[in-house]
Order: structure tokens, then sequence, then C-alpha cells
């Protein structure tokens, strides 16, 4: 099963990671200006995760796939890694899928 991990960040806003039940990291939020914040990112990532519409596959300069997932409004509330194929990127998306909605939280911050 997957976990969101909250931490604090060097400049005090705080983020989580999505990790996957291998522990691997599998999406990194933004920064969040509070900790309520922060949460309610979680929560729409459970959400917008179960909607196909809401992942923006994306290529970065140096070719490598990574995605982003959106909210409702649009928004940014989580980015992967960069991966080495597109496959690779395909299965972190199944995996975010799979994973956030039953995830727990592990408020590490």
């Amino acid at each position: 099963m997957g976990k969101f991990v909250i931490t604090k960040r060097a400049n005090g806003e705080f983020q989580f990671n999505l990790k996957a039940g291998n522990g691997q990291t599998i999406l990194t939020s933004e920064g969040y200006s509070s900790k309520a914040a922060c949460l309610n990112g979680i929560e729409s990532v459970k959400t917008n995760s179960q909607d196909d519409s809401k992942f923006d596959k994306k290529e970065s300069s140096s070719g490598k796939p990574y995605f982003n997932l959106k909210a409702s409004n649009g928004q940014i509330i989580g980015s992967s890694e960069m991966y080495e194929s597109i496959a690779a990127r395909d299965n972190g998306i199944a995996s975010v899928k799979t994973n956030a909605p039953d995830a727990t939280t592990d408020d590490q911050a």
C-alpha cells in the first residue's frame, strides 16, 4: 500500500511525496505555506488520480518523459520523476492511480 509522506523544506514550506508500497517516490508536490494546505493537496491527489484526463504527459528538454497531475482548476498538484522511457512513465501513472486512493499519511513535518 502506498503512503503520503509530509516533510518540511528548508524554506519552511510543507511538501508531500507519494510513495509506492516498495518505498519508491512516484509523485512529489509543490511547496505549501501551511500543513493544512498540504493536506488539502493530498486529498486532491486522491480524488484527481482516478481521472486519466488529469495526467499531463510531458517530455523534458533533455527528452526524458515525465508527468504532472493536475487538479480540476488546472493547477499542478504533483510531478513525477524523469523516466527513461514512455512505458516507464505510463507505469508510474498506473502506480499513482493504484496507490493514491487508499494511501495512508505519514506526517514527518
